[in-house]
């Protein structure tokens, strides 16, 4: 693991949601810039002294020199480390998992997807909720068709922990996603836009062609924007909202989706995600439900527990670690986890988006790999 030490959210997210399975175990890493705060997380997560290093270089080539070395790195750092950590893993013959987005800037993603290419090794993103079964279950129901062809999609993601300027009191989490140098050119659209823009993407199989940004700086002295807006039109005609917000004050996590086809919608809300709500245009309303037995084969295998017992974020989690981990051990890349593809496609949107409502250009078009 490279970052992730204490004072990390992520971190030891990562952490537990790569062991939960028994298929991964944290043996390595570059924790932190300081020696004793890397030092600090090492014992509290069972890592020997001797495999904590100064930084990723370090690691690399202590690592892949070693008969038991790492095979994969997860990169937990802030977002302006990402392509270089990824890069240099990839190049040396590892694979990475690392976490959204992909890199600072679509220059970078782009590049880094060539290097993905050319290394031979698997490299995933964790977009949490591709993670979570009822997603996956969205996601089959609406690529077979039955809700017919798509005509809208809806998705919000409303946070209001930043409705204060609370980088400037030193807040560590804040203060990084405030920073251009360390979040890159979006802000709200780089946190939390991404996820609402892959999960979309995700679910319909559709791509968005063009879009219609009006982003903002609600906070006065903020640098980011930290409100986003924006309007979609997707391959095939269907059309789409997307909301964003990390000052809707009293929001805490309300990430929802909402698609609707011909002959029905369907919403899954990150509140209820247990759940799975289809509304049919002739029909009465259903409800599925986590780990019952009517699924698919991609929502059961993301349960680990019987149906109504709660499972949740580290478990969306974890299953995008294992599903890794089997494509490591197989050798066969699994569809269901976020590439460097939708790395390129997530920072596509945050650059078009945070350049066209700078702009007022109204409609651009995405133009995802065109750097």
């Amino acid at each position: 693991m490279v970052g992730g030490g204490p004072g990390s959210f992520i971190g030891p997210v990562h952490r537990m949601a790569a062991e939960l399975d028994g298929n991964i175990r944290l043996v390595a890493g570059a924790f932190s810039r300081d020696p004793a705060k890397s030092a600090k997380a090492a014992e509290a997560w069972g890592v020997a002294p001797d495999r904590v290093y100064a930084d990723h270089l370090a690691m690399i080539a202590s690592e892949t020199a070693r008969e038991d070395g790492a095979e994969l790195v997860a990169v937990v750092t802030p977002n302006h480390l990402h392509f270089a950590v990824s890069a240099a893993a990839l190049q040396a013959g590892l694979h990475v998992i690392c976490d959204k987005p992909a890199t600072l800037n679509l220059a970078e993603a782009v590049e880094l997807e060539r290097i993905v290419a050319a290394s031979g090794r698997h490299y995933a993103l964790t977009y949490t909720y591709t993670g979570y079964p009822m997603v996956r279950e969205a996601s089959q129901i609406v690529r077979r068709g039955d809700l017919g062809p798509i005509r809208k999609v809806v998705v919000e993601y409303a946070q209001g922990w930043l409705s204060r300027p609370i980088e400037q009191g030193g807040d560590a989490q804040a203060m990084w996603r405030a920073d251009p140098a360390k979040s890159g050119v979006g802000g709200c659209s780089g946190d939390i836009g991404v996820h609402a823009f892959n999960l979309a993407e995700f679910i319909t199989g559709l791509q968005v062609e063009r879009l219609c940004p009006d982003l903002a700086s609600v906070v006065p002295g903020r640098a980011l924007d930290d409100d986003c807006n924006v309007l979609l039109r997707f391959g095939g005609g269907a059309r789409g909202v997307l909301i964003a917000s990390q000052i809707s004050a009293g929001a805490r996590n309300g990430l929802n989706i909402k698609v609707y086809g011909e002959k029905g919608g369907l919403l899954w809300s990150h509140e209820r995600h247990t759940e799975l709500t289809i509304d049919w245009l002739d029909g009465p309303t259903q409800t599925l439900h986590a780990a019952s037995g009517y699924l698919g084969a991609a929502a059961q295998a993301g349960s680990r527990i019987p149906t109504g017992h709660p499972e949740g974020f580290i478990e969306a989690f974890a299953n995008i670690y294992r599903d890794v981990a089997g494509a490591i051990a197989s050798g066969r890349a699994n569809d269901l986890v976020p590439s460097i593809a939708a790395g390129v496609r997530g920072m596509a949107f945050v650059e078009r988006a945070v350049a066209g409502s700078r702009e007022g250009a109204g409609w651009v078009d995405l133009n995802a790999g065109d750097a």
